[in-house]
C-alpha cells in the first residue's frame, strides 16, 4: 500500500477526480497532513465518513521509527528503520540562518566515492519519495522545530532516484505541503550528465551542487568512480549549459584529504578550471572513519587552498565541521550500526 505521504497534490487531485470528488478535497488533506501534522485520517475532522475510509483502504500513513540518534553541538543525527528493516539516516545542522536537514534518498549507494562511507554498502533500493519526505517529519515532530533548508547529500545519489526526488521536491516545495522555498532546497549530484541535463528543464529554482573533488581527471578518477563515465570537461561543460539556460549559480563540493586533492598546484588547477563560471566552491573539511584510509587536510592547508581560489576571484567558503563525535560522515551511523 502506498504511502499517503509519497503523494503529491496533483496526484491527490487526480485521486479525488477518479472517485468523482472535488479536488478541493486534496488540499483539505494536504493540510491536515502538513499544517496541522494529524497522524490519523480519523483526525481529519472536515473530511467525510466515506473518504476517510477511501483514504484508509488506499493509503497508510504511518511514520518512519527512530532506532537511535547521535547529538553534537549543532548537530543531530537520525538513524531510522524502513517497513523493510533497512536503514536511513538523516544529518540536522543548526545554522545562523536556520535550521538544516540533510536527507537519504538511497539504502546504500552504487557511486563508489573512495572517501565515502556510504559507497562501502552498495545500493539496496531506492528510497520512495514517502520514505524521503517523512525524515522531514519525523525530526520537526522530535526536535519540535521548523526545518528552513533541505540537502539531498544523505546516503545515495539523488539523480539516480530522479523520479522520486522531483515528486519529494513538489510535495515539499508546495504551499498547502511543508513549504520549504525552492531556493531552500538543493539537490547534490557526484555528477549524472544526463539528469543534470533533465533538471534543468525542472521549472523549480532548486540549487544544483556538484561533488567535484579534485581538479583534474587523474584525482578524480582514483576517488570518485563516475568520472570514469563522465570526465571533468564534459562535467563543466553541461554545467555551463545548466547555468545559461536557469540563470542560477552553482556550488561545487571539495572535500580537503590530506595529501590527494589539497596542494597549491590542486587549487591552481581548480582556479583555472572554474574560471569565469557563475559558481562558488565549498571547501570541506573531510569527517574520518574508522574504515578508509583518507585523513583530513589539517586546518592550515585547507587555509592556503582557500587563499588561492580567493586570489583567482573563486567565491568560496570553508564549511563549518559537523559532527565528527557523533559518526556525521555520510553513510558512517548506518554502516557502523550495521556492523555492530
Amino acid at each position: 500500500m502506498n504511502s499517503i505521504y509519497g503523494i503529491t497534490m496533483q496526484e491527490l487531485e487526480m485521486y479525488f477526480t477518479s472517485k468523482n470528488e472535488g479536488k478541493y478535497k486534496a488540499t483539505q488533506v494536504f493540510e491536515w497532513l502538513y499544517k496541522k501534522r494529524v497522524e490519523s485520517f480519523d483526525d481529519m475532522k472536515n473530511i467525510s465518513k466515506k473518504t476517510k475510509e477511501d483514504l484508509k483502504n488506499d493509503f497508510s500513513i504511518e511514520p518512519l521509527e527512530i532506532i537511535t540518534i547521535k547529538k553534537d553541538v549543532d548537530v543531530s543525527k537520525y538513524l531510522f528503520k524502513l517497513s523493510d528493516n533497512q536503514k536511513i539516516e538523516a544529518v540536522l545542522m543548526y545554522h545562523d540562518y536556520g535550521n538544516s536537514l540533510c536527507i537519504s534518498t538511497q539504502v546504500g549507494c552504487n557511486m563508489g566515492c573512495h572517501f565515502c562511507e556510504s559507497g562501502r554498502l552498495k545500493k539496496v533500493r531506492n528510497l520512495d519519495t514517502s520514505e524521503m519526505v517523512r525524515q522531514i517529519l519525523m525530526v520537526e515532530k522530535h526536535e519540535k522545530i521548523r526545518i528552513s533548508h533541505i540537502v539531498l547529500m544523505g546516503i545515495g545519489e539523488p539523480f539516480d532516484n530522479y523520479d522520486n526526488v522531483i515528486s519529494f521536491i513538489d510535495i515539499i516545495n508546495t504551499p498547502k505541503g511543508i513549504d520549504i522555498g525552492s531556493r531552500h532546497i538543493t539537490v547534490s549530484t557526484s555528477g549524472i550528465i544526463p539528469k543534470i541535463e533533465q533538471f534543468m528543464n525542472y521549472e523549480k529554482q532548486v540549487n544544483l551542487a556538484i561533488s567535484l573533488h579534485a581538479p583534474n581527471n587523474k584525482i578524480r578518477s582514483s576517488i570518485m568512480e563516475i568520472n570514469k563515465a563522465y570526465k571533468i570537461e564534459e562535467l563543466i561543460k553541461v554545467i555551463k549549459k545548466y547555468i545559461e539556460k536557469t540563470n542560477r549559480r552553482v556550488t561545487f563540493e571539495y572535500i580537503m584529504l590530506k595529501d590527494v586533492n589539497d596542494s597549491i598546484e590542486c587549487a591552481l588547477e581548480l582556479s583555472n578550471l572554474l574560471k569565469g563560471i557563475n559558481c562558488y566552491v565549498n571547501l570541506i573539511p573531510y569527517n574520518e572513519t574508522s574504515h578508509i584510509q583518507y585523513k583530513k587536510s589539517s586546518k592550515e592547508q585547507i587555509l592556503k587552498f582557500y587563499d588561492v581560489l580567493k586570489k583567482n576571484n573563486i567565491n568560496v567558503t570553508i564549511r563549518r565541521e559537523f559532527g565528527s563525535k557523533v559518526n556525521a560522515a555520510c553513510g558512517q551511523l548506518r554502516a557502523n550500526y550495521e556492523e555492530e
